[in-house]
């Protein structure tokens, strides 16, 4: 029999709290499994799983790629995006950001639906914007079903108000009423739609299908097929989209406000581009190599050791990304820039 046991959750401003509230009502050995977003600055340090561990009677952790299981609570860190797969296996990913964040709702939300279908309830609480949005189209799409806080209920409204009014919701309830609606929910009988389950999911995601129309413009301009058309490429001088001339002797290219380039010549432009974008990630990275340092030693002079090595860990992360850029890329690809002088990629 198909139950209700993937319960993903998505918050932002005020999240704390209503999570604190959310878990309190939950009972040992609820037979569920929990996964939760909360955005979180991502050089910060997350004691979420403590708070909610100390709140009610399930136990949660950070979430670690691997294997998952009910009774549990499952955070995303700070600074990574995390997915469901298939065979109750989860994911850590350090993924592009999505609505400027990562950990971000979407991507947790959109995995589960495509996976787990009809297995899924969704729940968006108080925050900010939009983040969630699409995920909650997602998972009524692949027949789960959707749980929002009332936006009059929420300390920022905005977020489920969002999901409500574009997604839909199959309840909208205050905060003190959702921990028994779960409850419900996963022990209660399912009715489910006909045609529902994970093969609609990708159908009705929104950014699986962006993601498809990119892929096939992307190879379209590649076998040369649009001609007329606006290109996959930005004009080097502007940054405007350029349109390809419909000329089949040539390979040309326009921007709106009049930039021209011959193939050649925006290679040799993108070329260029990409070193100098190259040099600005070294910078940028020996920058942060050196600042991480000065903070290791910091915390070292307060008696903080735990803090030190942290920081002593990004510094020499860091530094290596900077080292393999300029060693394999840079001076692989006969680069005749000079090359900034060498930071000690060891911790003081």
């Amino acid at each position: 029999m198909t139950v209700r046991d993937i319960i993903v959750v998505g918050t932002s401003a005020g999240g704390t709290d209503a999570l604190v509230h959310l878990v309190r009502g939950l009972p040992a050995g609820f037979p569920a499994s929990l996964f939760i977003v909360c955005h979180i600055p991502s050089g910060g340090r997350s004691s979420l799983p403590e708070i909610l561990s100390r709140s009610g009677s399930l136990l949660a952790t950070h979430a670690e790629t691997g294997e998952f299981f009910p009774g549990h609570i499952f955070v995303a860190p700070p600074d990574h995006h995390l997915v469901l797969e298939p065979g109750a296996q989860m994911k850590l990913m350090h993924g592009p950001r999505e609505n400027s964040h990562r950990p971000a709702i979407d991507p947790l939300f959109r995995s589960a639906a495509r996976h787990y279908g009809t297995r899924v309830i969704s729940v968006i609480l108080t925050g900010s914007l939009s983040d969630g949005t699409a995920g909650t189209l997602a998972v009524r799409g692949a027949g789960g079903i959707a749980v929002v806080q009332d936006p009059r209920d929420a300390l920022v409204a905005a977020m489920p108000q969002s999901a409500s009014q574009i997604a839909g919701a199959d309840h909208v309830v205050p905060l003190v009423d959702m921990p028994e609606l779960l409850i419900d929910l996963v022990r209660g009988p399912m009715r489910v739609q006909p045609g529902a389950g994970t093969m609609s999911a990708q159908s009705n995601d929104p950014i699986e299908r962006s993601s498809e129309i990119v892929e096939q413009t992307m190879r379209s301009q590649a076998h040369g097929e649009r001609r007329g058309q606006v290109s996959m490429f930005t004009c080097p001088e502007c940054g405007g989209a350029l349109w390809q001339t419909d000329e089949p002797r040539l390979i040309q290219f326009r921007c709106h406000v009049g930039h021209s380039y011959d193939a050649e010549v925006l290679l040799t432009e993108q070329t260029d581009a990409l070193e100098a974008a190259l040099w600005t990630a070294v910078r940028t990275f020996r920058e942060k190599t050196v600042l991480t340092q000065q903070l290791a030693t910091r915390e070292r002079e307060r008696g903080n050791e735990d803090g030190a090595k942290r920081f002593e860990e990004q510094a020499s992360q860091t530094a290596r990304y900077a080292n393999l850029i300029v060693e394999h890329v840079l001076h692989a690809s006969g680069s005749n820039g000079v090359s900034p002088p060498d930071v000690d990629d060891r911790a003081p």
